[in-house]
């Protein structure tokens, strides 16, 4: 084996990819869009080091809003979970569970992106 990353599904990949660079700073590597209907069937975006995906609905493969929700929810570790909150919520993204302080070391909440797909935001403040 040799990579693992999450591909997540949306309606408007586009706009998606928008968030991700705009409340991330997630830099877009490469984008693979069908001339014919206009959708992206792959983009790639590189954030501190970790690579994910990002497609349009189609093709067998639904977004969240289509299933319902999202029963998947990504980590994303940051040095401020505050500003990037923030960002998250500029950006159209509505809070879940507040960033606070949690017991277990960490200050971190999630928020749900404007496509359906659930974020921990979270950074170590424990020892």
């Amino acid at each position: 084996m040799s990579d693992l990353y999450a591909r997540l599904v949306v309606k408007g990949a586009a706009q998606a990819i928008d968030f991700y660079t705009r409340s991330f700073g997630a830099k877009e590597i490469s984008r693979f869009t069908d001339e014919a209907s206009g959708r992206i069937h792959h983009a790639e975006l590189e954030l501190g080091g970790v690579t994910f995906a990002v497609k349009d609905e189609g093709d067998g493969d639904p977004a969240p809003p289509t299933l319902g929700g999202s029963p998947v929810v990504m980590a994303l570790y940051v040095d401020d979970a505050d500003a990037v909150g923030r960002r998250m919520e500029e950006n159209g993204a509505t809070v879940v569970f507040p960033i606070e302080d949690q017991p277990y070391g960490e200050r971190g909440g999630r928020l749900a992106d404007p496509f359906g797909h659930l974020w921990m935001i979270a950074q170590r403040v424990g020892t």
